[in-house]
């Protein structure tokens, strides 16, 4: 095995990572899962032999903490506040091996070479069970938990087998009326900080390794219902058609449209057509939108504008366009302490004399939710076009030296700024 905390470590680690798959032809490690159990496992043996005591919480998290003197201590310990680094362990399907999985492994390597070293606050290295949502539905539910943000309306929330998320707890060993115990206290909490692959490709066309970032894209998430009338395809003139389905495309173009001039995000990601035969005018149509902005101001200008676009769609075409809201996060403006550091150290790593760049992320993250009980901030790494949440997902070993680097020195920087 390669030396631990190093790159050449780092990469190893998330190469090992893909092992545990509930597909044997892709990765995909969902919340709750024997993969899921397995990935703690292997990321709690690389915890203790990085100095840190370990510990699973009541919602499937995995922690490891050392104290401000450098020794290992039960995470959580309270009365010495602790600096958190980290990111996620679970992944969408068909995934790439870094998103959210480079960020833990590269926390653990700061650990590693923090190992010993006095500090003023205890160092955290968490890897969280369920920030995709790819099982249930719900995004960020591990660090939701850890953040105190606990839904007791999520229980009943199934996956695609009919599982709840509560019998899916009692199955993976953790009692379903003890997930507030993951809840962290912000007097315990410096910060968060997480490490991140863009997800975009400005890094790549700027031809820079690394950045911080400034905020995280609030976002909302909406089912629109286009409702028509199904008639015979052949035997109904177009003036006499109410098709759902071109009612539909149609808002589908505008929003793109929209979005393009709101400088925000649009994606129309699945629509599904009724009654679905090839003879039969499609008389429903069912079609899901996820919208990002820098801003929430600017998301829901965008909202509006596009609600106005449906309904000025279903005057003229004979259908009905209704909403439901299914999901809505606030953005997130990481810590001006915490973006100093980490610019402080992108600047040491890169011995640059230019200002390290700052992007907002139009991904969600986990400090989102962390957001809730301490200040956030984020680094962000390269990746080659921008890819992710594909097998194509790729990282340069030497932009991750320079991310171990810079992440190192950004702890270090919090350290100097707290004495």
């Amino acid at each position: 095995m390669t030396a631990i905390g190093t790159t050449a470590w780092v990469m190893d680690r998330c190469d090992d990572l893909t092992r545990h798959s509930a597909r044997p032809d892709a990765l995909e490690r969902v919340y709750l899962s024997p993969e899921h159990a397995a990935a703690n496992t292997a990321v709690r043996a690389w915890m203790l032999d990085a100095g840190l005591d370990t510990e699973t919480d009541a919602a499937g998290n995995i922690w490891g903490r050392r104290s401000a003197a450098g020794a290992p201590q039960r995470p959580g310990t309270p009365g010495e506040p602790a600096l958190v680094l980290g990111s996620h362990l679970d992944t969408v399907p068909d995934a790439g091996r870094y998103d959210g999985m480079l960020g833990v492994v590269l926390a653990i390597a700061v650990a590693h070479r923090l190992r010993g070293q006095a500090l003023p606050f205890a160092l955290e290295v968490v890897g969280f069970s369920d920030e995709e949502g790819t099982r249930f539905g719900k995004a960020l539910l591990g660090s939701c938990a850890a953040s105190g943000q606990w839904d007791e309306a999520w229980w009943d929330q199934s996956d695609a087998d009919g599982v709840t998320l509560r019998e899916a707890f009692a199955r993976f060993g953790l009692p379903p009326d003890r997930v507030g115990d993951a809840a962290r206290r912000p007097a315990d909490l410096v910060g968060y900080l997480e490490a991140h692959i863009e997800q975009g490709p400005v890094l790549q066309d700027r031809d820079l390794p690394l950045a911080y970032v400034t905020t995280i894209a609030g976002a909302r998430r909406f089912v629109l219902t286009v409702t028509g009338e199904a008639r015979h395809a052949g035997g109904t003139p177009f003036d006499r058609r109410r098709d759902a389905l071109v009612a539909a495309a149609h808002l589908v173009t505008r929003i793109e449209e929209l979005a393009r001039a709101a400088g925000c995000l649009a994606t129309v990601g699945d629509i599904h057509v009724e009654p679905g035969a090839v003879n039969v005018i499609p008389g429903r149509a069912e079609v899901t939108l996820d919208l990002r902005g820098r801003t929430d101001a600017d998301r829901d200008a965008l909202w509006d504008r596009i609600a106005a676009a449906g309904r000025e769609i279903a005057d003229g075409r004979g259908v009905t366009i209704e909403h439901t809201e299914t999901h809505r996060a606030p953005s997130t403006a990481c810590a001006p302490r915490l973006s100093r550091a980490v610019a402080a150290g992108i600047t040491k790593a890169t011995t640059t004399s230019s200002d390290p760049l700052g992007l907002w992320s139009p991904a969600g993250h986990d400090g989102m939710a962390m957001a809730a009980v301490t200040d956030v901030g984020m680094l962000f790494v390269r990746c080659r076009d921008g890819i992710s949440h594909h097998p194509d997902e790729h990282v340069d070993p030497e932009d991750v030296d320079l991310a171990l680097d810079a992440y190192t020195a950004a702890v270090l920087a919090l350290a100097e700024e707290a004495r």
